[in-house]
């Protein structure tokens, strides 16, 4: 087999890729080693930004998006018995989020690939990739060959596409965080219209939503965490006593039925590139979920990807290509502060003394009562353009 981008991974980044690319006349091929099934069920994030919003809609992809998300004008920061909103309508005029699924976004670029007649292969084992400073092709299965002039690694942090790369070409900055997510799913109308961020003396907590009848919730817990000793009683609890904390609000509670604990990390690769392979999304970089940056960025590396790979193909400079980790990494880098100054802000720490509790109730009030501060907070939050 022949295609132009070999594109390992069908999620977000990949299929969007893939999707982008067919609209510019470029050939594509995606394997994915899950079945379609997993694929669409994966839950993951849900806050898309502003951009991602738009990219989506551009792309043809938004209809349901726009159908079924929840546009969200602001976010409520929730520490002290007392509850403060960060308006976006008012501090960043005519952006804002969406929360919709990243499950729902694979979904919408699956069936647009399939009515396209994009090739994405399920299910496939052993893949490979060769060749990657010369003539780049992919093996895979019993034995199968795909030969094309370019790789696009999409296949998230466990992925085969980094370690794909000699020793020694890349540099790795990380931070591990001293806790972890515990994230459960819960057929429950939301208790309030947005995104709630609490911070307690008990840990972190953060109230969302998937849908009007699904409700998404996280809690602080140390690394580590089996969810199995977090019994639906314990969860309901603790989510009560970190959010129930502001006069006249009710945590409202259902029937959950997932649980998964996230680790806290920051990862980033540099460059994103080698050869002629191109890493995008969580292949490249990671991002603690405290400031909903994950999707978005990967979305974000696939417009600079698709803008380099549509100028390759017309004129054979590689120019654009040869600056694709620069042009993503001065955002994965904002990124990433955004993610630990809001992961700072609101968590409790082990080694915290009150000298460090005081220090961060400080900076909360500075930030809920400066609108420059909560103006610098919005702009991050919605999404850089």
């Amino acid at each position: 087999m022949r295609t132009q981008v070999g594109i390992i991974g069908a999620g977000p980044a990949g299929l969007l890729l893939s999707h982008l690319l067919h609209q510019r006349g470029i050939s594509s091929v995606v394997l994915e080693k899950h079945s379609r099934e997993h694929v669409e069920r994966r839950v993951r994030a849900g806050v898309l930004e502003q951009g991602t919003v738009d990219t989506l809609v551009r792309a043809g992809v938004g209809d349901r998006l726009l159908r079924e998300g929840l546009p969200h004008q602001g976010i409520e920061l929730r520490y002290g018995a007392e509850s403060h909103r960060i308006a976006f309508d008012k501090l960043v005029p005519g952006r804002s989020i969406t929360v919709y699924g990243q499950q729902e976004v694979v979904k919408d670029l699956i069936a647009a690939r399939i009515e396209a007649g994009g090739d994405i292969r399920f299910e496939v084992d052993d893949v490979a990739l060769h060749s990657l400073r010369e003539r780049p092709y992919l093996t895979f299965g019993d034995g199968e060959r795909l030969d094309c002039d370019v790789i696009a690694g999409c296949d998230g942090f466990h992925g085969v596409s980094r370690p794909s790369v000699p020793d020694g070409v890349l540099t790795v900055y990380e931070r591990a965080y001293p806790f972890a997510w515990l994230g459960v799913l819960a057929r429950v109308a939301p208790s309030a219209d947005e995104l709630v961020y609490a911070r307690s003396e008990r840990g972190f907590a953060l109230h969302s939503m998937r849908s009007p009848e699904i409700s998404r919730f996280y809690l602080q817990v140390p690394p580590g965490t089996d969810p199995g000793d977090w019994p639906d009683e314990r969860i309901w609890a603790e989510l009560k006593t970190r959010l129930e904390t502001v006069p006249g609000f009710t945590l409202a509670t259902g029937e959950i039925f997932e649980k998964s604990v996230t680790p806290m990390r920051g990862f980033v690769t540099e460059p994103m590139q080698y050869g002629r392979l191109y890493l995008a999304g969580d292949a490249a970089h990671i991002v603690p979920p405290t400031g909903a940056k994950g999707l978005n960025l990967a979305v974000a590396d696939v417009r600079v990807l698709t803008e380099a790979l549509d100028s390759f193909f017309a004129t054979g400079s590689a120019d654009l290509l040869d600056g694709y980790s620069r042009a993503c990494l001065k955002r994965v880098w904002r990124a990433q502060h955004f993610s630990w100054w809001m992961t700072t802000l609101l968590h409790t720490f082990d080694t915290d003394d009150d000298y460090g509790r005081r220090l961060q109730v400080s900076h909360l009030d500075h930030v809920t009562s400066s609108e420059a501060a909560a103006t610098t907070l919005a702009e991050n939050y919605v999404g850089l353009p």
